[in-house]
């Protein structure tokens, strides 16, 4: 078990998740201390079961929403919490159990090394991922690289990454949006239009299926609908910035705004 960390945290927002969402929390709290887990009106019991596992868990910390509000809602709620008690990052990663939990330290590593940045994870697909979801992200990642004028930001649709906490409430204060499943992939666009730069590293993807306790609330029409709003948003605010976006090129060609990353070796986050 990691040392407690007093700037960095996994948040953890989960909706009607299951079973699955204590084994996530179980199996993230093996690699970092603190995890905080937001309960984003779950109807499902849940809620009550992580409150029970926290009682017996001081670094665990359930926060509860009356309501469902949506992923970036969630985040929100627990990042402002987290700053107002002296966190500066936020590891997000789904409840589902598809990120990797063995991949915190090295992004939490790599977040105190570059504190400035946020830390991107590019998902690495095996054999059982739908290739349905591995091929339709792909067109989200191509607009991004419309609207950054072309910077690496890997997978926007990835949530398994490390926010510096300010910026990343400021850009979302900015906007009513960002709120539901939009979150992840505005949320990179307008921080890398914000001037924050960004390290991707590799994360490998777990997809579980019904009977393994996978659970998805992605809807295809509704969320498909959601995600051309949002990059429609973002073509029409990269064309205002476009003077901005332009110098954030030519600096990027030149080598002042870094893309990629590995991880470091040297100590977590304190």
């Amino acid at each position: 078990m990691t040392r407690p960390s007093a700037t960095h945290l996994v948040l953890i927002p989960s909706y009607d998740t299951g079973p699955r969402v204590l084994t996530t929390v179980r199996e993230a709290r093996a690699f970092w201390d603190p995890v905080w887990v937001v309960i984003d009106g779950s109807t499902d019991g849940t809620g009550e079961a992580l409150q029970e596992l926290q009682r017996d868990d001081a670094s665990l910390r359930v926060l509860v929403k009356p309501r469902n509000e949506g992923k970036g809602a969630a985040v929100l709620d627990g990042a402002r919490e987290a700053r107002a008690l002296g966190f500066s990052h936020v590891l997000t990663m789904d409840a589902d159990g598809q990120h990797p939990a063995a991949r915190v330290p090295a992004f939490m590593a790599e977040s105190a090394r570059r504190p400035t940045a946020m830390i991107l994870g590019v998902p690495v697909f095996d054999a059982q991922a739908p290739r349905v979801r591995v091929q339709g992200r792909k067109i989200s990642n191509g607009w991004a690289k419309v609207e950054t004028l072309g910077a690496d930001l890997g997978d926007v649709l990835f949530g398994f990454r490390v926010y510096p906490i300010d910026p990343l409430i400021a850009v979302m204060d900015e906007s009513r949006w960002m709120r539901r499943f939009d979150f992840d992939p505005e949320a990179a666009v307008r921080l890398c239009w914000r001037g924050v730069p960004w390290v991707n590293l590799p994360a490998p993807v777990c997809y579980l299926s019904a009977r393994e306790g996978g659970v998805s609330h992605f809807r295809y029409g509704r969320d498909n609908l959601l995600l051309t709003g949002m990059h429609t948003r973002l073509v029409l605010g990269a064309v205002r910035r476009l003077p901005s976006l332009l110098r954030q090129r030519r600096a990027r060609r030149g080598g002042a705004t870094p893309a990629t990353g590995s991880p470091s070796a040297g100590p977590g986050p304190g």
